[in-house]
Parts: C-alpha cells; structure tokens; sequence
C-alpha cells in the first residue's frame, strides 16, 4: 500500500474558485449578499489562511467550496471539473470534531476506507500509520469522551486524512483548544502540510494563527464578502523546523500583525458604526 504521507502526483491537481457571488433569500423577502465576486487560484500543495470580522463570508466560502452549498454565481473547479457537491477529494475538518461518539478512535479513522470498501489488512496498516502521523499511538482502544479537545481533533484530522483527499478545508479547527493545545496542533498541522503535500485552506478569528498557517492569507472584508488583501508569507514554511513563539518575536512577524489587526478593527468598527 503506498504510503499515506508519500506526495501524489499533483501535475493537475488545483483548485479555481471563478468569480463566485453568494445571495441568500430570506423568509421575510429580503435577501443578504454573502459573497460578491470571490476568486482565487491554488496550486497544489498551497497552504491557504483566511481571514476576516464576522460576517465577512468565510464559512460560506469554504461551505462551497466543500459543496455543501451551490452559488449564485460564479464556480469552483477542483481537478479541472466543477464542484457540484462533497465529495471525497475535498475533506472538512470543522471547529467541533463530528466524530461518531459510539465508535472508538480507530474505527472512527477507518471509517472512510471502510466505506470504500478497501481490505481490511489495507485499512489497518493505513489507521496505524495515521494514529502515529497525528501523535495518538496507543489511543486507538479509547472512546471519544475519553479524550480530550485536542486529541479529539487529532483524531478528526487523522479521519480526514484517511480518505486521501485532494483538497482539506479547516474551519476554525482550533478555536475551541486552550492556547498550549492550540499551538501544538499549529504545530502538527504544519507538519503533515509539509509531509503530505496536501493543498489546505483554513478559516481562523486569530491574527496570529492566519500569519503562522498561510503561505498564503487572504484578509476579506464584510457585507459583502469580498477579498480585501493578500498576502505571501514565510512563516508557514520557517515553522516547520523553527519554535512557533520564536517565530512570533521576528520582526516581519510583528509589522504583519499589527497591519492586519488595525485592518480587521477599522472593518469591526465600520460594522458596529453601521448597525448601531
């Protein structure tokens, strides 16, 4: 069986978001604009951070592009074909775990594979080596309330992983963790970017954690939801062998910060202006 951790052949492999508009119809007849004109290329193997003040759209974005939900304008194209659903190529990892809480940590990983009806020696060797990817050898017996936050989303990233896709969407996957936890799993996240080659978009509230886990960071601004500014940054890539806090203290790190920071408040104090 080929290694889970071996890089696929990526020749092909990415993702265009083409000029994507959201609306959503209400009930009382009015209509809110969650996305206007949204687009994006990724290659394969990017890592991808969005941010943005509430209500700027992200989830929504990352629900479409999961295909969970169609748009009103506008497509997402994976692979070179339109997403026009979920599907196994793209995997979600949200902010709670989903994890099937009467199944153990294993079988909770083998889920997907069972699915496809792979063999189940080939099931086995791949939920073994992925308990040891996401650092939970030795869980694999235990119950899902029998851990804790954090090992819960160790167990939901190994899932995701299990169904190999293309494609893994991260919604505030770490917003729910203590701030020790938080930064491990930064850690571990940046760890299997690098060793799987997977292409990764993660949708976060903190500053910090969008500097730390996107080569690339979109800031959006809200109503509506639109791409305000990007950026290129090394830190995603310094972080795979360097401490996170050390890279908290670079000076680059700081002036990036505090831009951003002062960009999401003028938007946070333009929302508040408006609806008080």
């Amino acid at each position: 069986m080929p290694s889970v951790l071996t890089e696929h052949d990526t020749t092909n492999n990415h993702l265009h978001i083409d000029n994507v508009s959201m609306t959503f119809n209400l009930p009382n007849g009015s209509t809110v604009h969650a996305l206007k004109n949204i687009s994006l290329n990724l290659q394969a193997g990017e890592l991808v951070s969005i941010l943005g003040p509430s209500g700027c759209g992200k989830t929504t974005l990352l629900n479409i592009i999961a295909g969970f939900l169609t748009t009103s304008e506008g497509q997402v194209i994976l692979n070179g074909h339109p997403v026009t659903g979920p599907d196994a190529e793209r995997g979600m990892v949200f902010q709670q775990g989903a994890l099937f809480e009467w199944m153990n940590v294993r079988k909770n990983i083998a889920f997907g594979p069972k699915m496809k009806g792979l063999p189940a020696t080939e099931i086995d060797n791949q939920v073994n080596e992925l308990l040891e990817t996401v650092g939970l050898h030795g869980f694999g017996d235990k119950h899902i309330y029998e851990l804790s936050g954090g090992m819960q989303q160790r167990v939901a990233l190994a899932r995701c992983l299990a169904n190999d896709p293309d494609v893994i969407l991260m919604d505030e996957p770490l917003g729910a963790l203590d701030a020790l936890t938080r930064e491990k799993m930064q850690s571990l996240i940046l760890s299997i970017w690098k060793e799987t080659g997977k292409t990764i978009i993660l949708i976060t509230h903190s500053v910090e954690e969008a500097l730390l886990l996107g080569e690339r960071l979109i800031v959006m601004a809200p109503r509506p939801g639109r791409i305000l500014k990007e950026y290129h940054l090394p830190f995603a890539e310094l972080g795979i062998n360097a401490d996170l806090r050390d890279i908290k203290k670079r000076p680059d790190f700081a002036s990036n910060r505090e831009e951003i920071l002062s960009m999401i408040w003028e938007m946070e104090e333009e929302i508040m202006g408006s609806t008080g």
